[in-house]
């Protein structure tokens, strides 16, 4: 009994400490937060002032000086780059914000759950049975930690072979420019709109990029039409056929949390038909009627028990479903699978709503 009691509140203690870092972690992020968006607001006026200044000298070309011709696109060039990389580390913030806001409610839930556990006072089950319990809290931890810093990995390979390898060749690009003004201006001008077209697919791309890391359009609009435009967006990414059904009120908003909950599971489940299951046809239901409100998924492919049982076998539980069941446990939610040879797979979430 001594023994499992210890154990719990030293557990209980880590828990505590990581929460606490946790929130020291987030009061830094919040003050670069600040730091980035009066920079971000300070980029944008001046890239309204850049281009004023390129209007301008497109109105009176023949007559400028090539110099200041030169000087003017140089400066529009940096301001927008920077403006760019402002605006890309300003959502990486926010996101690092978001993930460990998450990963810290989930900390204290799991330390609600724990604190609020009432120990059966007999002579063998106490001793027996608390070990277990901590072990599986334990596992719990180490997972969703293991979940969040794969998640890092996937999106710092994403940012290196995206966004910033596309600064990389404006960069290559305007110093093209800059030596062909003089020696051949109409091939500079051609290079300069090649830059502008590369650009606004960069530009477009970063902003698939931030949609997918958290839509903006969930807080203004909610879950229903930001899982519609998702919907669309990896319909037509993948080309796997993918509908939407919604019950109920779309204009309805759950609780914020319960709607954050309830995307990033629905991303998660296409992702694993996606790229696990190969699934060809993927159908979503949508129900927020009532309390709980409910998904279900249900997807062609092979079997979830298959893959669920090489990701057994490979010992990484963090590509298969274990770790979204936990997630969606721990903030007191159920999921169900459903897989049988020859059927399409099922999953089924209910999460605690309050509908606002």
């Amino acid at each position: 009994m001594t023994t499992g009691t210890s154990t719990k509140e030293s557990l209980i203690s880590q828990i505590r400490y990581e929460h606490e870092q946790i929130a020291k972690r987030l009061r830094e992020i919040q003050s670069m937060i600040d730091q980035s968006q009066a920079e971000f607001r300070r980029l944008q006026q001046r890239s309204v002032e850049v281009t004023t200044q390129l209007k301008r000298i497109e109105e009176n070309f023949d007559t400028v000086p090539r110099n200041d011709i030169r000087v003017v696109y140089t400066s529009a060039l940096d301001t927008r780059t920077r403006l760019l990389t402002t605006q890309a580390q300003l959502e990486k913030l926010q996101q690092d914000r978001g993930q460990l806001e998450h990963f810290g409610n989930l900390l204290n839930n799991l330390l609600n759950a724990l604190e609020g556990v009432v120990l059966p006072n007999l002579p063998s089950s106490p001793a027996q049975n608390s070990p277990g319990e901590t072990k599986l809290s334990n596992e719990t931890i180490i997972r969703l930690v293991q979940s969040q810093e794969s998640e890092r990995q996937r999106l710092a390979r994403q940012m290196h072979d995206g966004p910033a390898q596309s600064l990389t060749n404006f960069i290559l690009q305007a110093e093209i420019c800059r030596r062909l003004f003089d020696r051949d201006p109409n091939r500079a001008t051609e290079e300069l709109e090649n830059l502008k077209t590369a650009a606004s697919n960069t530009f477009q791309r970063v902003r698939d990029f931030i949609f997918e890391l958290r839509p903006m359009m969930l807080d203004d609009l909610g879950l229903v039409p930001t899982m519609r435009r998702y919907v669309d967006v990896f319909m037509d990414k993948s080309g796997i056929e993918t509908r939407i059904n919604v019950v109920g009120e779309e204009r309805r908003r759950l609780e914020p949390h319960t709607e954050v909950t309830f995307f990033r599971s629905l991303q998660e489940l296409l992702a694993y038909a996606r790229d696990n299951a190969r699934s060809t046809k993927i159908d979503i239901v949508l129900d927020i009627t009532g309390n709980p409100a409910k998904a279900s998924v249900t997807f062609n492919g092979q079997t979830i028990s298959e893959i669920e049982a090489a990701v057994e076998q490979s010992r990484n539980k963090m590509f298969g479903l274990a770790t979204l069941a936990e997630r969606i446990e721990l903030v007191g939610g159920q999921i169900e699978f459903y897989s049988a040879e020859g059927e399409p797979n099922r999953v089924e979430i209910a999460l605690p709503a309050t509908l606002s």
